[in-house]
Order: structure tokens, then sequence, then C-alpha cells
């Protein structure tokens, strides 16, 4: 049975077998495997007596084949294949079993157990990461996983940072990818197209349904249902996405930000600042007049309509942009601010010149200290003959 047959046989089983009930299989997969079969009798190495250097070891073969440096194993057959790998972390049974790369740390039943060559990895949970392979091009390295299940059929995929369980969970070559929050991104690469890379998801089951889905971010629990192929789409907010608990078409390049897909009604209010502090009062009332400066995509505020009711035409990109005129409020806080300035200076000026008269009126004294000390100097002495 080959470490590729052992997979394959646990992919196939996971609808069956989802939960914990994965890791004995995973366990019993191994213990038929020619490598296993053929290893020396179970043992519990003395931490003092594996091999290579700097290395630690605690459990039935942990650890038993090393010639690398700096690895440490807890548990049963924890790192037991691992020959040259250097500065490795297991922890937990069967954890990083046929490692053979550096700098790896699995914490927890089955964590890591078929990576060979990925390197740099975390993975801490039951099961995590548990199909991370990793190749000499530095594929299925840097990835972080924190959570049972968390990237559990990562092979090839890197730079991936999953935190929840199952979060990433089906990521099989996905690269660049940030799930946090249960089965965030659960499903993104599912197909192995490579094609899910550089999405942004956070929050429970936020991004559920994304498989082939790029360069999207969403905040918010249960947000962007609807993204399964989408790119370029920002969400925030809780279901945004989900409109009266049917998923809207998927999209692409869109901004949602708490819309009325929850529940048919949306936010009750918004305030946005740098525009609701700044307003233009119109016909006595305080309507706002929301600018967007089509050149830079910028999000302003003017004055509101003139007194006949018209609003101002659109300009186009290449045409000039009016000047936006400097608002009551802003004049009121420079010229506060000015005022501040302005009699700081004059208590400085005074001490400047109370100071000024100290020091003339000091050297005044001294001048007259000296020229009575001339006068003694110069004043004749009687010199008394006692004769």
């Amino acid at each position: 049975m080959t470490i590729q047959s052992i997979r394959n046989s646990i992919n196939r089983s996971l609808p069956l077998w989802r939960g914990f009930l994965l890791i004995p299989l995973i366990l019993v997969c191994f213990a038929f495997a020619p490598n296993a079969q053929t290893a020396p009798a179970p043992q519990t190495p003395d931490p003092i007596s594996v091999g290579g250097s700097f290395n630690t070891a605690d459990g039935v073969n942990a650890l038993i084949n090393v010639t690398g440096a700096a690895n440490s194993a807890f548990g049963w057959n924890s790192l037991v294949l691992d020959t040259t790998g250097a500065f490795n972390t297991g922890a937990g049974a069967g954890t990083l079993i046929f490692n053979n790369s550096d700098i790896n740390t699995g914490v927890g039943a089955a964590a890591l157990l078929f990576n060979v060559a990925g390197t740099r990895n975390t993975a801490v949970g039951g099961g995590a990461m548990v199909n991370n392979a990793g190749d000499a091009l530095g594929n299925g390295s840097f990835n972080d996983a924190v959570g049972a299940f968390a990237l559990n059929a990562n092979e090839t995929g890197f730079s991936n940072n999953a935190m929840g369980d199952s979060a990433l969970e089906k990521n099989l070559t996905g690269a660049q990818n940030t799930a946090i929050g249960d089965l965030a991104l659960t499903n993104n690469d599912a197909t192995g197209s490579g094609d899910a890379n550089f999405n942004t998801a956070v929050g429970a089951s936020a991004m559920l349904n994304n498989v082939t889905g790029s360069n999207n971010t969403v905040l918010g629990a249960g947000a962007g249902p609807n993204l399964a192929a989408g790119f370029n789409n920002t969400y925030v907010g809780q279901f945004v996405g989900n409109h009266n608990g049917t998923p809207i078409p998927d999209e692409n390049l869109t901004i949602r930000i708490a819309d009325s897909s929850s529940d048919g009604f949306g936010s009750a209010a918004c305030y946005i600042g740098g525009i609701f502090n700044n307003f233009q009062p119109v016909n006595g009332t305080t309507v706002v007049q929301v600018t967007l400066d089509i050149t830079n995509d910028h999000l302003g505020w003017d004055s509101g309509p003139s007194q006949g009711g018209s609003a101002p035409a659109l300009h186009h990109r290449n045409a000039p942009q009016p000047r936006v005129r400097p608002q009551p409020q802003h004049q009121t806080m420079l010229n506060h601010k000015v005022e501040k300035l302005e009699a700081t200076a004059a208590q400085q000026q005074k001490q400047i010149e109370t100071l000024t008269a100290q020091l003339k009126e000091q050297a005044a004294q001294i001048q007259k200290v000296s020229a009575q000390l001339e006068l003694s100097k110069a004043a004749p002495q009687t010199v008394w003959n006692r004769q």
C-alpha cells in the first residue's frame, strides 16, 4: 500500500467518516503500509538516545529513524519516517509520519500526517492539514492551520492561513487565502483548479460556497454565500449576499456593505465620518449632498441643490472639477486655533519683556557694585607710626 493509495482511501471515506472517526482510520491505514510493517519493533525511545543532534522523542517509534537535527516528536509514530528533516515538531499520534522536510509543526492527532516535502507549515488540531504533501518547487509550504480539519485536503497550496473548524477544509492547490471562522472558505478550490487564490473570509461560514472565485474580501458571519466563481468582490456585513434566505446570483467587481440582503430591509441608519460632520444646510435644513469624484472614486460632500431644486450636472471624467468651498465648521475651528496661537504669542512676548527688564536691572546693580569696588581700591591708605 502506497502513501497515495492510503490518501485516496481516506478521501473516499470522508463523507462516511466525518469528524474524529477520520483519525483512527488514518492510523489504521498507516499500520498496514509497507514502511510501517518493515519498521523496527515498537518501542518508546529514550529522549536522549534518538539519532541526529538536539532531538527529543517520546512515544512508540517516535523519531526513530532520524539523522537530522533539532526535531521534537511526542506521540505514537510521530515523525517516524523522518530521516534528514530538521527543526520539526510533532505532538500527537501520527503527526508528520511521512515528513522528511524542515521547520514544520503539527499539533493534534494526524496533523500534517501526509506531509513529505512541504516546509514551514503549522497545523494545530486533529486532522489539520492531514493531506498536505508539498513538492520540490516550494508548493505545500508556508501554510498555517488552526482548528480541526483546517486545510484538511491541502496538497500543494501555499501561503494559506486557516483558523477555525474546517476552515479552507477542501482547498487543494489554492494559494494565499485567509479564512478565519468555522467553515470559512471550506469549499475553496475543492476542484483543484488552482484558480481560487487571494481570497479573504472572516466570519463563521463566510464565503462557504466559493470554489473557483478569486480576489474576494468578505467580512461577516454567513456573508457571501452566493460567491462561487466571482472575483474582485467586497462584502461587509452579516449574511450580505443572501436575500431573504436565498443567495443572490454570483457576481464580479461588486461592493456590498450591510445591504438589504439579510432580511429584505437592511440597515436602518448609516453614519459616515467625513460627510456627516461636514454638512451643508440647504434651505434651512441639514440635507447633505454626497459627491463622488469619478477621477479617483473619492466620496465627499459639497453644498446641496440650488434654491430652484435642480441637482448639479454630473461632470465628465476629463472635465474640470468644482472647487469645494471652505465650510463654516472648518473656518470656525481655524479661527479658534489662530486665536489661541495669538494669545500664546502675546503671553510669550510679555514674558520676554519682563525677563529683559530684570536683566537690565541686574546689569545696573552689577555696574554699581563694580564702581564701588574700584573706589575702594583707589582710596589712600594711612600708616600709623607707633614710635
